[in-house]
């Protein structure tokens, strides 16, 4: 029998009556489809296991498992028991996966072999396999509503990891009447995202709870940018989450990319005017929507629709309309209601907003407190935000982004919006590197055209000059092909600050080997921006990632014709080695 209708496992429930034999989950990595009442019986048998080992409701189970089958069949199951998942992030280093266990007092985890070795050993959580066989029967949990559903960290502020309580009743309100992302039965939504980021919630909950189709593929990140796009193709993708950067990094190098998607949200950061326009002109997705939401919040609590018409008479994308039964608020240090087109913190109330930070209690009561007018509910998000005319949010920065240099209260987010009006760059970070008197700004640009670096800094300089005092004009400028990313998809800034060690584009000399090695060492520094390469050198110790080998295979497919995947970068043990793997066969000198 089925108890809990509110909750979210209930609400895959009326697909498993309604759609049985329907395709719930399309694993194409691992050659596996899962009809609605097979994963079903597969998130039954966890359910009975979990329920064997003691896991009662409430509980915590943390889950070490890859995108998969596998992973959507567990946090089903989990929820099923009435427990409430915790998954892990497969990048985390070993102490912070101990630090989160630790803290979410997490007494089993569900792991694949490939993910023990991330594992705390003696002390630490019982592990279990995924059940493969037995019975599948179990009468479910009655949990929803306020229930824990499951338990995601974030970074904190003082580097120590934060956990969010999300309840099932803030997941129902993301994915039940959803008209910013309409998912029919039958629709095929994407799953691409790391397990440990909210965009995970919105690939698999929207499909499940409209009886769609849960489509496992590779990240973007992980293939060149022809075969995902390809791929995608193929696999009929109705449905799609990207985080802004990603999108920005394929705008860039295949704005064709999306002509076949039904719905592309994008979110996680300030969404770039010119990586739309782009999108828009180049065939766009049949429905292109800017998605805004922390964690906090449930994934999204407010969507845009970028269209040419909604684009016009617009400087900066807003981030638009509150979801389904959220509302969004604007608000002064008083948390009183400011002016449309005032500034103001922008505060979210209703059933998304989380039940707030495990074991966090002075935390949860500065962050998630009461309108002082209404009494209702809010998360303070700590973004600074307005009301324009038509009624949109539009995000202007973060409150923690305002710094003081030389006694001046500087907006960073204020010299990011002017450098990206001069259309010069289409994306840029603005950050303050040290401290005390030799503090400065440091710019993080990617250029809108190719330039040598010195002309377009140059021209950067004049053109903030003349909208902005001297105080807030960067002082060092670092040109870039693309921004490095971390773990969920977003900017690393870390990575960024790091890259002010070396010289921006500056051309070193030509490294003593072959035709083949030289043509591969010009698209190293190009894409890493480092001043020289020598054959011996190792394409991670000069800060390449998976990002950035994308686009050396890219350009090496297209300006060699050279076969190449990126792993087959990264692997490399260093620039000669990818030179003469790449020259094996071909009789290219290497």
């Amino acid at each position: 029998m089925l108890r809990g209708e509110r909750g979210v496992h209930a609400v895959v429930a009326r697909w498993v009556r309604g759609r049985p034999d329907a395709p719930a989950v399309h694993d194409v990595t691992h050659g596996v489809t899962l009809s609605y009442v097979e994963l079903w019986a597969a998130a039954g048998r966890v359910a009975r296991m979990l329920a064997a080992h003691g896991v009662t409701a409430g509980g915590v189970v943390a889950v070490a498992l890859d995108r998969s089958s596998e992973l959507v069949s567990v946090l089903l199951g989990i929820l099923r028991a009435g427990a409430v998942y915790l998954p892990l992030d497969p990048q985390a280093p070993a102490d912070r996966v101990r630090t989160v266990l630790a803290d979410a007092a997490a007494r089993y985890v569900i792991a694949s072999p490939g993910r023990r070795a991330e594992l705390p050993g003696t002390g630490g959580p019982i592990v279990l396999d995924v059940p493969v066989d037995g019975p599948a029967d179990f009468i479910d949990s009655a949990a929803g509503g306020d229930d824990p559903c499951y338990l995601m960290y974030t970074s904190g502020s003082t580097g120590i990891p934060k956990g969010v309580v999300v309840p099932h009743r803030a997941v129902v309100r993301l994915v039940t009447r959803a008209h910013y992302c309409v998912v029919s039965p039958g629709d095929r939504c994407a799953n691409t995202a790391n397990p440990a980021f909210d965009a995970t919630t919105f690939e698999i909950w929207a499909a499940l709870a409209a009886g769609g189709t849960v489509v496992v593929i590779p990240s973007v990140l992980e293939m060149s940018f022809t075969e995902w796009a390809d791929l995608v193709r193929r696999e009929r993708i109705d449905t799609m989450f990207l985080t802004t950067s990603v999108f920005h990094t394929v705008a860039r190098e295949n704005p064709a990319a999306f002509a076949t998607v039904g719905n592309l949200v994008v979110g996680g950061e300030q969404l770039e005017m010119p990586a739309v326009r782009a999108v828009l002109a180049e065939g766009p997705p049949r429905r292109l929507v800017n998605g805004y939401g922390p964690t906090e919040t449930t994934t999204f609590a407010a969507a845009f629709d970028c269209t040419p018409a909604g684009l016009v008479g617009l400087d900066r994308i807003p981030v638009g309309f509150p979801l389904q039964d959220t509302g969004l608020h604007i608000l002064d240090d008083q948390l009183d209601p400011v002016a449309p087109g005032t500034v103001g913190e922008l505060c979210v109330s209703g059933p998304g907003v989380a039940l707030g930070y495990l074991n966090r209690p002075e935390l949860t009561a500065e962050r998630f407190v009461r309108e002082p007018s209404t009494g209702t509910r809010i998360y303070r998000t700590g973004d600074l935000a307005r009301m324009l005319p038509t009624g949109a949010v539009e995000v202007l920065g973060r409150r923690d982004d305002q710094v003081k240099l030389r006694g001046f209260r500087i907006e960073l987010g204020e010299i990011e919006q002017v450098l990206l009006a001069t259309g010069l760059c289409d994306n840029v970070v603005v950050r303050k590197i040290g401290d005390g008197p030799a503090a400065f700004l440091a710019a993080f640009a990617l250029p809108a055209r190719s330039a040598p670096q010195a002309t377009l800094v140059a021209e950067l300089t004049a053109a903030v000059t003349e909208r902005l005092p001297a105080y807030m004009v960067p002082a060092r400028w670092q040109l870039l092909e693309r921004l490095p990313l971390g773990p969920t998809g977003k900017v690393d800034v870390g990575r960024l600050v790091a890259l002010l060690d070396t010289p921006g584009t500056a051309a070193g000399p030509v490294a003593p080997a072959g035709e083949l090695v030289d043509a591969v060492r010009r698209i190293w520094l190009d894409v890493l921006a480092v001043p020289d390469a020598g054959p011996d050198d190792n394409f991670l110790d000069l800060g390449g990632n998976s990002v950035t080998a994308v686009q050396v295979a890219a350009r090496i497919q297209h300006h060699l014709d050279l076969p190449v995947e990126p792993a087959d970068v990264l692997l490399a043990d260093s620039l000669a080695d990818l030179a003469h793997r790449l020259g094996a066969g071909t009789g290219v000198a290497s």
